[in-house]
This record gives C-alpha cells, sequence and structure tokens, in this order.
C-alpha cells in the first residue's frame, strides 16, 4: 500500500510546537531536545523544517515519494531513488538503503531538514534507493515504539520488493543495508538483531550490510571518552545518563540491552558487512569502537556473522556534524567512505570504465546468476551492477600472492593488467 502524503505527519507538528504562545510552568527539562510543561505540552526545541516530496529530481538528481505503512500508528516513509543511477543503465538495480533518522528517539523526522537532504545525498552519491523511516517519537509515544515502527517498515520493504512501483523495479532484494545516525543507528543495530532472532519467522529480509553514524549506545559504567572533559563534548554523560529512563518513560536504566547491547548479540549481527562511524570529540565515541570491536572477534565466525567491519573516525568532529555541515570536508569525506562501502569498492579499486575486458568461467558459466556461496566459506557473493560479472572462484592469483575459496571474489568491469588478477580456476 503506498499513497502521496499531502500534510506533515503527528512528528513534524510536534517539531513546530515551540511557537505555541502559552508556557506555564515546566515539568522536563530535556535541553536541547525538548522541555515538557505542566499542562502536559512537549515544546520541541530542534529547528527542523517539514521538506515536503517531490517526484521532480531538479538539481539533486533524486525524487522523493512518501508512502504510508500503517495508518493505525502513522508509520510512514520517504522514498529517494537516484534517477541518475538509473538513467545509466550500468544497474539493472540499485542497492536498497533502509534508513532510520536521528534525534535521541524524541525529536526529527524523515520529512525534515536535515535529515531529508542527508538521505537525498545518501542516494545521489551511493546510487541507491533509500527508504527514510518515520517513526513515533517519545515521550508521546515511549520506546519501545520507534522500534515496532522500524520493524513494521522494514517488513513494508522487504514485502514491497514485490508490490511498490520504485522497489519493484529498482531496489536489488540482494543488496539492503540498514543505516542510521545516532538513535537511527541504534535502531539500524536492533533491526539487524531481530531479523538475527528469527523476528519474522519468515526470512523477512537478507542483509548485505549496515551502517551506523555515531550510533546512541550507552551504560552505567563509564569509557574513557565519557569522563574526558577536555574536548568540550555536545553532550554531558550527566545529561546521556538521563536519557534512556525518559525515553522509556522510567520502564528502563541504562543497561538495558536495547541502550547497552550485550557482546554476544552484537558478535551474531546477521550481515556480511558493517561500517561504524564514530566523531573524535562525541561522548559516545568509545561505544561506537568497542562496538566494531566487538564485530570483529566475531568476524569469520559463521555464515551468520559479520565477515568484514570498517571503522571511521571523523577527527575533530562532534555528534551529528554532518548533518548540520554537510558541506565541511569531513562530512564530505564521510559521505564519500558510505556511498563506496555500499557500492562494495575500496577507492584503491576504482578502475576506468573505458578498461572493460571479461573473463568466462571454464565450465557451468550462468553470468544472469543473482547470487552464489564462495566454497567452504559461508560468504555470500552479489550481483553487482549491469555489465559486472560474478565468479566463484577455486583460487585466483594476485600479484600479492594466492587466495583460496574462503575470499569473496567480485570482478569487473576491470582492466586485469592495472589490478595483476589472474583466474587459475572457476566454477559456478
Amino acid at each position: 500500500m503506498y499513497m502521496q502524503i499531502q500534510q506533515p505527519t503527528m512528528a513534524m507538528h510536534a517539531i513546530n510546537s515551540s511557537s505555541a504562545p502559552a508556557k506555564p510552568g515546566i515539568a522536563t527539562d530535556m535541553h536541547p531536545f525538548l522541555r515538557i510543561y505542566k499542562d502536559g505540552r512537549v515544546e520541541r526545541l530542534v529547528p527542523d523544517t517539514f521538506v515536503p516530496a517531490s517526484e521532480d529530481p531538479g538539481a539533486t538528481g533524486v525524487s522523493t515519494r512518501d508512502v504510508v505503512i500503517d495508518p493505525a500508528t502513522g508509520v510512514s516513509a520517504r522514498l529517494f531513488l537516484s534517477v541518475g543511477a538509473v538513467a545509466t543503465g550500468r544497474r539493472t538495480r540499485l542497492p536498497l538503503v533502509v534508513y532510520f533518522h536521528g534525534g535521541a528517539f524524541c525529536t526529527g523526522s524523515a520529512f525534515a531538514e536535515p535529515f531529508h537532504s542527508y538521505a537525498a545525498s545518501l542516494s545521489a552519491r551511493a546510487g541507491a534507493l533509500v527508504v527514510s523511516v518515520e517513526y513515533r517519537l517519545a515521550p508521546e509515544h515511549p520506546v519501545p515504539a520507534a522500534y515496532d515502527d522500524a520493524w513494521a517498515a522494514l517488513r513494508w520493504a522487504a514485502a514491497a520488493s514485490c508490490s511498490d512501483p520504485w522497489l519493484a523495479n529498482h531496489a536489488d532484494p540482494a543488496r539492503v543495508f540498514l543505516a542510521g545516525d545516532s538513535a537511527g543507528a541504534n535502531i539500524a543495530h536492533h533491526m539487524a538483531a531481530r531479523v538475527a532472532a528469527g523476528g519474522g519467522g519468515d526470512g523477512i529480509v537478507d542483509i548485505e550490510g549496515v551502517v551506523l553514524v555515531q550510533p546512541f549506545f550507552w551504560g552505567t559504567e563509564r569509557l574513557p571518552a565519557e569522563t574526558d572533559r577536555r574536548d568540550g563534548p555536545v553532550f554531558s554523560p550527566e545529561f546521556v545518563d538521563a536519557l534512556w529512563p525518559f525515553l522509556t518513560a522510567g520502564a528502563a536504566g541504562n543497561d538495558d540491552p536495547r541502550i547497552n547491547p550485550p557482546e554476544s548479540e552484537v558478535a551474531l549481527l546477521p550481515c556480511r558487512r558493517a561500517l561504524v562511524a564514530v566523531a573524535g570529540k562525541d561522548v559516545v565515541r568509545d561505544r561506537g569502537c568497542r562496538y566494531a570491536a566487538w564485530l570483529r572477534r566475531g568476524a569469520g565466525g559463521g555464515e551468520r556473522c559479520c565477515w568484514e567491519v570498517t571503522l571511521v573516525e571523523s577527527k575533530g568532529k562532534d555528534h551529528g556534524f554532518q548533518l548540520y555541515r554537510p558541506e565541511c570536508a569531513a562530512a564530505v569525506a564521510l559521505m564519500d567512505r558510505v556511498a563506496e562501502f555500499i557500492n562494495g569498492w575500496a577507492p584503491s579499486r576504482r578502475i576506468a570504465e573505458a578498461e572493460t575486458e571479461h573473463l568466462h568461467a571454464r565450465e557451468g558459466t550462468d553470468n544472469n546468476c543473482r547470487a552464489a556461496f564462495v566454497r567452504g566459506s559461508g560468504k555470500r557473493v552479489r550481483d553487482s551492477p549491469e555489465g559486472l560479472m560474478v565468479w566463484n572462484a577455486a583460487a585466483v592469483e594476485y600479484p600479492w600472492g594466492r587466495a583460496g575459496s574462503t575470499e569473496l571474489i567480485q570482478m569487473g568491469p576491470f582492466a586485469p593488467a592495472a589490478l595483476g588478477i589472474t583466474v587459475a580456476k572457476s566454477r559456478l
């Protein structure tokens, strides 16, 4: 089911509620996010502005369209389609990124600046179809409402690959990424963990990767970055201590596994690749670094574990810098890393498309295969943009040595001489 959303959602009205005239006594002050007054009114202090969807790509090269996922709860999403990636004809299918915005579970919207602009940039830079989820916010809807809405949206995205015209025609179900910043990164983790736990019981989605930007995790035990005040982080540890009990309406503390997931859960995240980005001055930096380390400990532990973990640190930056200063060099560099990660190519592996040559498997070749497993490893080899070939290689010779069948091989278009790659034996 999908329809055009004509009016701002309840979350957007809440964002604009700070213009209300009367201001009785404050009952709860969660500055800089919101205040709750004694009459029950919630005033959100973040000056976000509603941005309408438009199928006219304009200067961004990205068309947008809004869909209602569940009319009963108001869960909805904004779709971002990179028309440039579609028009080039280089891909029959685009990576599908299900994105959850940040805002400490109590502010923000998929339909507001800066999250609209971030998702549009992500779609344009990565050549992806982005589903940005509009979920309910605390305190009107305490946690776990956000998780429930995110799960409904993920299930919709999986089902809509057959029913929604954009997803049906352009999304690649073999390249699904869960992404988010801050609270949204926390949500992305828990959606992946719920998939691992068989939350739907129906193989809801096969996750290629997760992108967690400055993930909002916390705990009662202080990590080094949480005690070092020299950098003057935007949020103090004492403020963050108060957030989770507030967001859960007093139902949980800071060692709740939803805000402080255990290593055993992180290590079994059901994706092949993960990118974790932290900011050098961010009070939650060490939580993200530890999360990446836990993922690495689980790497190679089986088919369900993450095989490739990338940790990116933006030195000298604080929480959310990429949203409010997207033009700064650090934000541009971070977006480039995310786009490269989604497309599966490291910068050093980029080869001019003009130098294209195809190799052919000696037997059992199927150039249209959608996916295959490298023998004996459990790694998934994905199909790539149109014109690329997927190999299940028994042995490959690189300039730096021989790789066996446990290495993921994805090649072409490529310049064999530039890469120095020779396929010794290949079989699909």
